[in-house]
């Protein structure tokens, strides 16, 4: 089993909203919770309760549509609102996110973090002070994980910021996506995905659910590849698609029912029903 370590702020946490598109469910794809491999459901994070869509799930979809065979753990540590202080190696958030990373060493092999932030660093000048904290945070990880070549992918932040609702203070976010590729540049099996053409909801800081699901392609592109991706990609909207198309296991067709009938959206007679018409087809 692999695994997949998520830090940042609310974009990696994911606030797109879950009913804007189709569910990713696959069996071989869980999430570390309360010390344990569950079975993947969205939202992925839990730090806020208006947790959504992130780019992780359509990033592990990716990664097992070419390990059919394997198993991908996503170990989620991101929390909204935060800075890249923050993230500095002695805060709570750093350290909580090495522990559960470690834990999740015990049963898994750790091959990569998936990090965004930076629109509470996109005013005021902070980003003058940036670089420096982030590669001391990369370095950190991957002294206290004891992997020095451990890759790390940095998501772009959105060229929809600084115009409108909460994102009209995110003035300075071109300045921070410079010193992000410059990072991919200088330091080793560190990759750019771009935040290029991405759209937001409403509140105008967030990346919306349709985007999220290219997000994480363009994520997957970048560490797969091990190349910097700075452009959209020419097929991600038909990618997106590919990635719906799968056909269900029946472990994944009784969990989807499970699921609603937990939830009363089905009654116990359907549910019967439902469950049986899988165990026979």
């Amino acid at each position: 089993m692999k695994s997949i370590l998520l830090i940042g702020q609310s974009n990696m946490a994911g606030r797109g909203f879950i009913d804007e598109v189709e569910p990713i469910i696959n069996e071989n794809i869980k999430v570390l919770k309360n010390g344990r491999w569950q079975f993947m459901e969205e939202p992925i994070h839990s730090d806020r309760s208006v947790a959504g869509i992130g780019p992780a799930s359509s990033f592990a979809a990716s990664w097992v549509m070419e390990h059919p065979t394997e198993t991908l753990g996503l170990i989620p540590c991101a929390d909204g609102g935060t800075t890249i202080d923050d993230w500095a190696p002695n805060q709570p958030l750093t350290r909580h996110a090495i522990a559960e990373a470690k834990f999740a060493m015990e049963t898994s092999e750790l091959i990569g973090v998936l990090w965004h932030q930076g629109e509470s660093d996109s005013n005021d000048g902070k980003f003058k002070l940036y670089e420096d904290k982030l590669i001391n945070l990369i370095h950190h990880l991957r002294s206290e994980l004891n992997n020095n070549t451990l890759p790390c992918v940095i998501g772009g932040l959105g060229d929809y910021l600084g115009q409108s609702a909460f994102g009209q203070s995110a003035t300075e976010y071109a300045e921070l996506n410079q010193i992000f590729k410059n990072v991919c540049i200088n330091e080793s099996n560190c990759f750019y995905a771009t935040g290029e053409r991405l759209e937001a909801n409403s509140d105008g800081i967030h990346i919306n659910a349709e985007s999220q699901r290219i997000f994480g392609l363009r994520y997957y592109e970048a560490f797969s590849n091990e190349r910097n991706i700075l452009e959209p990609l020419p097929d991600e909207h038909e990618r997106v698609q590919q990635l719906y198309k799968r056909k269900l296991t029946k472990n994944e067709q009784m969990y989807i029912q499970l699921a609603l009938f937990s939830k009363d959206k089905i009654s116990f007679d359907t549910f019967n029903e439902r469950m049986a018409n899988i165990n026979n087809s």
